[in-house]
């Protein structure tokens, strides 16, 4: 799986919108999320604003915000009482004065829009990317295996080739 662009630019034309968008993600993780949810917000709002012509430019501000959020938070299980962070999707619709059902769609629109899938490793917490199993498999001969059980020069060439998200024991 290609690794997706963690670069935080965006066209000079969409920062002002990307500004008040993410200030209203980066409020909202440092209340009730954490740093690394805050900057993979950046990252997806980034990559949104990025995106010809940019989805960013109509629409409120807050619906963005929140589906960023609940997009990020599909994918990491923050919806999920076990895992840390958590928070409710009814606590995170309050949060944002919104109905829960405009954040689905807005976070189904984003999900869409950029391919992002349950477990997508290109927007995985990285506290949590040595448990995303959908991060290390990899085809090898025809058959799928475990990238972190293979020898140390298959685990570089992998990661070279951006299927894998860092080469075990020497994070770059």
């Amino acid at each position: 799986m290609p690794r997706r662009s963690k670069s935080e630019s965006v066209p000079t034309a969409m920062k002002p919108r990307y500004d008040e968008i993410v200030a209203v993600t980066d409020a909202f993780c440092d209340e009730h999320l954490n740093a690394e949810y805050a900057q993979l917000c950046r990252q997806m709002a980034a990559t949104l604003a990025r995106k010809r012509p940019s989805p960013l430019q109509t629409g409120r501000v807050n619906t963005w915000a929140a589906g960023i959020v609940h997009a990020l938070g599909t994918v990491n299980f923050v919806f999920d009482k076990t895992q840390e962070p958590h928070i409710s999707a009814g606590d995170l619709a309050e949060a944002f004065g919104l109905a829960k059902n405009t954040i689905n769609g807005k976070s189904k629109k984003i999900r869409d829009l950029l391919k992002v899938g349950l477990m997508d490793p290109n927007w995985t917490l990285p506290s949590r990317m040595d448990d995303n199993m959908m991060a290390w498999m990899v085809s090898v001969d025809g058959l799928i295996v475990d990238a972190r059980r293979l020898p140390r020069e298959m685990q570089e060439e992998a990661y070279r080739k951006g299927l894998i998200p860092y080469v075990p024991d020497g994070r770059d």
